[in-house]
Parts: structure tokens; sequence; C-alpha cells
């Protein structure tokens, strides 16, 4: 594992300002408005040659009985605990307050090496403003300005002297497995019960996760990531700047997925909302697995329920069926397993390859035996098949007649590669093309 660094402090000191200079990337929400960062959140940061991991945190406060407030204490600690050293931000413009002696205690019990960045320095005027720290009892502090970036160069180099471990060897980029939905479908329960520890803040509260949070899964016998992203709704109920980012982290997180696992809520059903999200994902290419959560609220069960929801969810997501829906319930883990290893199996057959001899041994074939029908009296010829390089399983069929080919001929090719190259789960792109 790489050395961990935990960012903490109390709320809006500048930790996910200083969290995004520090991996290069605007990954965490930044606003003005205090209590934005929830769940710890997870970055790679490098300096003079040592890459590290960053923990971002939500901001520290005691005695409100705010349920974001009472959760967000517990990350808090939890990154505390899973870090190597700390870093310890405040503001110079406040100066010390009661919540930073609250935080300086429980970091003092940690005893791990503590770095105090005392930010928003960005004059020489407010130099002198910092030397009031030395009060937190946690030694030399640091100067610096999270938005322009003086004064991390002499931190970096004091965080990573304090380092032990040794750096990993680079291994390949893991698989990442995007899951997606609603407000409220039990994203976030999914990650913490496949990861038996809460790792991200779950409330029966809509919108409760803000940011896009990556996890590392790697138990029996798969490794992957699972990003946890905000629920998406309506465009016309967005208002909040908050949420308007929140949708974009988690569009992003599709964007940069090899799977999306949908999430529908069973008590809702799967309506319009959810379409769009399958939709979604599915014109970024993606690998799909539909899970309906929360299966065991559902009263009156009967034998076909099931399979009657199934064929609802189908029918709505038409012509694209060719897809594994499981049935789960995040709480009692119901299923939660074997849908984290069909998701493996989607993600291996998006990367399946099929060499150019063996599609025209196999498959040309297939299309003798049915052609496409003819057109005005002329009929399509096709000569070769090769599947073209692309980060989808993509097909080009080289014909006489191209342009004489039509959808429902395409949506039945499209069906054949499937059953014959066990390509379910995913999308296929077909193209014919002039021999």
């Amino acid at each position: 594992m790489r050395n961990i660094v935990a960012i903490v402090g109390r709320p809006n000191v500048g930790k996910s300002t200083l969290f995004n200079r520090l991996t290069q990337r605007r990954q965490a929400i930044v606003d003005s408005v205090s209590g934005v960062t929830r769940d710890r959140h997870y970055g790679i940061s490098d300096w003079n040659g040592r890459d590290f991991t960053v923990i971002d945190t939500g901001g520290y406060i005691t005695g409100s009985e705010d349920i974001f407030e009472a959760e967000i204490r517990k990350q808090v600690k939890i990154a505390v605990e899973e870090s190597d050293c700390i870093i310890f931000v405040v503001d110079v413009e406040t100066g010390t307050t009661d919540l930073d002696m609250d935080v300086a205690q429980i970091l003092r019990k940690a005893n791990k090496p503590v770095f105090i960045a005392v930010n928003k320095v960005d004059n020489a005027m407010r130099m002198d403003d910092a030397m009031e720290f030395y009060n937190l009892g946690l030694g030399e502090y640091f100067p610096i300005s999270s938005i322009n970036g003086s004064g991390t160069g002499d931190l970096l180099d004091a965080v990573v002297n304090c380092f032990s471990k040794e750096d990993e060897p680079e291994s390949d980029e893991l698989p990442k497995f995007a899951i997606v939905g609603r407000p409220n479908a039990g994203k976030s329960s999914l990650v913490n019960a496949l990861m038996g520890k809460n790792k991200n803040i779950v409330t029966s509260i809509a919108g409760t996760t803000r940011d896009s949070i990556d996890t590392h899964y790697n138990q029996f016998g798969h490794e992957f990531t699972l990003v946890d992203t905000a629920g998406l709704r309506k465009k016309a109920k967005v208002h909040e700047n908050l949420e308007f980012y929140s949708v974009m982290r988690t569009i992003r997180a599709i964007e940069h997925s090899d799977v999306c696992i949908v999430m529908v809520d069973a008590t809702i059903g799967f309506d319009a909302q959810d379409l769009n999200i399958f939709h979604l994902a599915e014109k970024n290419n993606k690998g799909i697995v539909v899970l309906v959560n929360k299966w065991d609220l559902v009263e009156n069960k009967e034998t076909m329920t099931m399979e009657h929801y199934r064929k609802m969810i189908l029918t709505k997501t038409a012509p694209f069926t060719d897809y594994p829906i499981i049935f789960i319930s995040a709480t009692t883990k119901q299923r939660i397993f074997k849908a984290v290893e069909m998701a493996v199996e989607v993600y291996n057959r998006k990367n399946t390859k099929i060499s150019t001899s063996e599609l025209n041994n196999s498959f040309l074939p297939i299309t003798e035996n049915t052609p496409p029908p003819s057109y005005k009296g002329k009929y399509v010829k096709i000569k070769y098949i090769t599947q073209i390089p692309t980060k989808v399983p993509s097909f080009a069929f080289f014909c006489n007649l191209p342009q004489y080919v039509k959808d429902p001929y395409k949506r039945f090719i499209e069906n054949k590669l499937r059953d014959t190259y066990n390509l379910h789960g995913i999308p296929i792109r077909i193209y014919f093309r002039k021999k």
C-alpha cells in the first residue's frame, strides 16, 4: 500500500481546495458553504518522486445534533486511523478556535506525525498572524495558500520525509465500476455492505452523497475500484450549485468507468429517471448491470413478481435488452456478491477480442443463411467481417450495398453476435461498409 496522508480540520478552512491542489485534479467539490464535503475522498499525489494517497475529510464539528455532522465526525476519525501522517488545516483569518483545539486533542491521541497547514496566508501581513497556532501544541506550522499553492512545497517536503513505507511498484489501472441511480436508491449502502464497514455516509435523506467516492475492492479473488456517485435527478429539480456540481461529478464518473451498476429502488419502480440514467450509461458505451435494490421491502411477493418486474424493465429499455438484472437488498446483503461477480463478467466480456479468421469462419455462414432482405430488387452480399480495435466490441461488415442494410437486420446481427460470442450486458457497435 502507498503511504496515506489525511487532511483534517474544522469546516470551511480549505481542506478540499488543498486536496484538489495536491491531486492536481478538481475531484472534490469546493464551495464557500461549510459542510460541503461529507464522505472520505481519496486521491493520488506525488512529490519528489514519492507517490502517496491523500484523504479529504468533512469538516469536524462538535455539539451538533445534525445527522450529517455526526456521521462526518465518524468519517474523520476513520481517516485519522487509516493514515500514516496528518495535515491539520487551520484558517489564519479566524485564528485559533475552540474547534481547532478539539481537533488538536484528537490528533495528539492518534500518536502520528501531524503537520499544521495554516491556510489563506496569501500576503506578508498574515505571516505574523500564523504564529498563534503554536498554541495548538503540535509543533511547527506551515503557512500556505491552497488557492495559489504558495508554501505547499515546504509542507510536502516535510510530509514526504516522514514516510516509512517504500513506494509500491506501479500496477495496471484497476477496472472502474460506477454505481449510479436516483437519490436514495441505496448506492452508498451497497458499497458499505460489500466492504463490510461504514465506508460512506448513509442516511434516509436523499442527496446524502455529493462527491463521487472511489473505493478499492479486493476480496474473493476480485479487484477493482467501486465508484459511489451522487444520485441523479431531473434537470428541472436541480436548483443548488452544490447539486449541479454533484451531477457533473456523477456524469464524469460514468464517462470514466468501465461498467455502470444501475441501482433501481424496488419500492418506486423503474421510472423515467431510471431510464434516463440507463440510456446515459448506454450512450457512453459502458457495460451495464441493473440492480433492483430493497427487494426485501416489496410486499405481497408472488411467484412471478420478480419475472414481471424483469420484463417491465426490459420493455422500457428496448431495443437494448441483453443485460443482467439482479434483485438485491443492500441492508440484508441478499445477492450482493452475485452482483459483483456479474459486474466482473460484464467487464471481461467488454474486453473480448475475436480474431478475423474466427469471425469469418463461424459468423459469415450465419449471414449467408440469413442475408439482408432485398431492397428494390437488389441483394446485399456480405463478403468479409472484422473486429475494429475500439474500447467496446465493434464490428465492420464489408458488403456490396451497405446503404440498403436497415436497422432491423442490424439488430438481428447484434443479437446473433451476443449469442455466438457471449457478449451479454455490453453495447455492441456494428458498421456496414463498402467492400
